[in-house]
């Protein structure tokens, strides 16, 4: 027993050591690196049943439509983020929802707090009238054995009014505005009403503190309508609840034409795979867009484990170059599309805080299919051949990594 213990003792030290040296070398190749300029899809605006959506691709579009948005907010202003930077494009957010509290709007701020450790603290000072809610580095408190409560906060919502609201996969801050490739969607209808109370129901739920006065309710005066043609999906680790893995796999077991899918981080579980092969060996064209590299060097390792028999399938990968891919999307037999906060691995899927959209309109779909267009016009695909001749050094990185999958 006690040579087994070493043993695995020994086999988890080489794999952390290996992952922090591959996080090292990655960091020290990137310094001074710029993103290259890629192609961008225009924003598009549908109808959707009652509502209006108009999908983004381009940061500094997202944040110029976000600032206006909040310029023109006359009641409440609903603002949830899980990365926000204290940079140029983070402090405009700021300066216009306290300049919208300074005239009487009531402003409700959410930032994960680990995400933004580096952030200056003098950045996360609001006036009173601004309610923030920082969501805590270590939430779980004394019920440390509680795995309910270790869910990170990665949605990125904003409520105005409850007319107008985003979602998606845009973080805040001057990178993101140029340099990174996402997707958010800005919808004015009822079907804001879903992602209003989303706001409400975690804020409500996180708003006690333990050393500090708490943060008053969130009570909302709007009456909530059924969407038929737009649903919001929303990942709840302290209720165990996790809709937007389920909503994926039945949405892929139904697909009978095409499947086209872009994520910033691919690490499903077998199930996911398999499903995704299952729908490749039924003749429908499954493709997907990674980065070629993101900015989790080991995320990228661990993914390509995959690839051989996804590849082996028919399921055709394409890898984003010059930038980095940060969609949160998927579109369906020219008709199902859902564009969210979630990626596809376990973090997201089964562990933190996510809300995804889910849009059944072919509208919506046409426009998300040229997007997805245009983003395979800046991606290499991948081939089986390629795939099977990679390096040596390549095929055990990726072995001895394998094992952390589950963790990310």
């Amino acid at each position: 027993m006690r040579s087994a213990r070493r043993a695995l003792l020994a086999v988890v030290g080489f794999q952390l050591a290996l992952a922090a040296a591959l996080s090292l070398v990655d960091a020290y190749r990137r310094r001074g690196k710029r993103s290259r300029p890629f192609p961008v899809t225009d924003p598009r605006s549908v109808e959707v049943g009652e509502s209006r959506v108009t999908t983004y691709t381009y940061g500094a579009d997202v944040f110029d439509a976000m600032v206006e948005a909040i310029q023109s907010a006359t009641r409440q202003i609903l603002f949830e983020t899980y990365i926000w930077k204290s940079d140029r494009t983070g402090e405009r957010i700021k300066e216009a929802l306290v300049a919208a509290a300074d005239r009487g709007v009531e402003v409700y701020c959410i930032y994960d707090s680990f995400a933004n450790l580096v952030s200056d603290p003098r950045f996360k000072r609001f006036p009173g009238n601004v309610h923030v809610l920082p969501y805590p580095v270590y939430p779980a408190g004394l019920r440390f054995l509680d795995l309910r409560r270790y869910g990170r906060d990665h949605r990125k919502i904003l409520v105005v009014d409850s007319e107008t609201a985003f979602v998606g996969g845009y973080n805040v801050g001057d990178e993101y505005a140029s340099e990174w490739r996402d997707t958010h969607l800005r919808i004015v209808g009822p079907a804001v009403w879903d992602l209003q109370r989303a706001f409400a129901d975690f804020w409500n739920l996180h708003r006690r503190r333990r050393f500090r006065s708490s943060e008053r309710p969130l009570l909302l005066e709007t009456a909530g309508s059924w969407e038929t043609w737009l649903r919001v999906h929303r990942n709840v680790p302290r209720l165990w609840m996790f809709p937007i893995r389920g909503m994926y796999l039945e949405a892929i077991n139904r697909a009978s034409e095409r499947i086209w899918l872009t994520t910033a981080y691919f690490l499903p579980d077998q199930d996911f795979v398999d499903a995704l092969k299952d729908a490749a060996a039924r003749g429908v064209d499954v493709r997907i867009i990674v980065p070629l590299k993101s900015n989790h060097v080991v995320a990228d390792w661990a993914s390509r484990g995959y690839y051989a028999q996804l590849l082996a399938s028919g399921v055709r990968i394409f890898r984003f170059v010059g930038a980095m891919v940060h969609a949160k999307t998927c579109t369906i037999d020219g008709t199902w599309t859902t564009v969210g906060t979630a990626n596809i691995d376990r973090l997201s899927l089964s562990g933190n805080y996510e809300i995804n959209v889910e849009v059944v309109d072919g509208s919506l779909a046409e426009a998300m299919e040229e997007i997805f267009a245009t983003d395979c016009s800046n991606s290499l695909e991948l081939t089986l051949g390629e795939w099977q001749a990679r390096d040596m050094h390549r095929k055990f990185t990726e072995a001895v990594l394998g094992p952390l999958r589950p963790l990310l």
